[in-house]
């Protein structure tokens, strides 16, 4: 097998099984790609930040941020909190799903999701931790040229990943059309993300 596609390939297998979970940020590009709202803009931005990230892994910042706990703590904490506020916020909105239609209604703005997407990526230590720190440490077994493979490889799996679940959403569409759909989705979004906040703060 070539030796730089062999890397590629268990990179994208790792990031693959990283990313492919129940967790905030998914939840949330589920939710926008069920709304058809700024999905290509979601989907980059989650892309490019782990693509960011896993390139500063690979790079060696991994050894800095597992040599700087403060760090991990302050985003721990921040991270919490946000999942805290943004669980309340979905169960309110399993109250009176009837404001959730698929034409958009009820919906973000694009700065207002952009600054959620944001705060779903780089507020979640388990970010750091998988990126910076698993895949960056995984990338130091190869040399030069594989190296960079293996984690164009891991890159490849978020982009893969976040654009289709947003694009994939659509095919649930006409579950989701009925309002009673919306309130299972919130609930279980809510869940997600206490269950997630409470995970974090039982660490500290």
């Amino acid at each position: 097998m070539n030796p730089i596609l062999l890397p590629a390939l268990s990179g994208f297998l790792l990031g693959g099984s990283l990313i492919v979970a129940i967790g905030a940020q998914n939840a949330f590009i589920l939710r926008q790609g069920l709304l058809r709202q700024h999905v290509f803009i979601l989907c980059l931005v989650c892309a490019l930040s782990d693509a960011l990230l896993i390139a500063a892994g690979v790079a060696g910042l991994g050894t800095l941020i597992s040599n700087a706990p403060s760090l991990i703590l302050a985003v721990t904490i921040g991270g919490a909190l946000f999942l805290i506020t943004y669980g309340f916020l979905a169960f309110r909105r399993a109250m009176r799903p009837e404001a959730m239609r698929l034409n958009g209604e009820g919906g973000t703005s694009l700065k207002q999701a952009l600054g959620t997407c944001l705060a779903f990526t780089f507020l979640n230590p388990h970010v750091y931790l998988d990126t910076v720190l698993l895949i960056g440490s995984l990338s130091a077994r190869y040399e030069d040229g594989a190296r960079i493979a293996f984690g164009a490889g891991a890159m490849t799996a978020s982009f893969v990943w976040f654009f289709a679940l947003g694009y994939g959403a659509r095919l649930l569409a006409p579950l989701f059309a009925r309002p009673a759909a919306w309130r299972v989705l919130d609930v279980i979004i809510g869940c997600v993300m206490w269950l997630i906040a409470a995970g974090l703060i039982a660490r500290l």
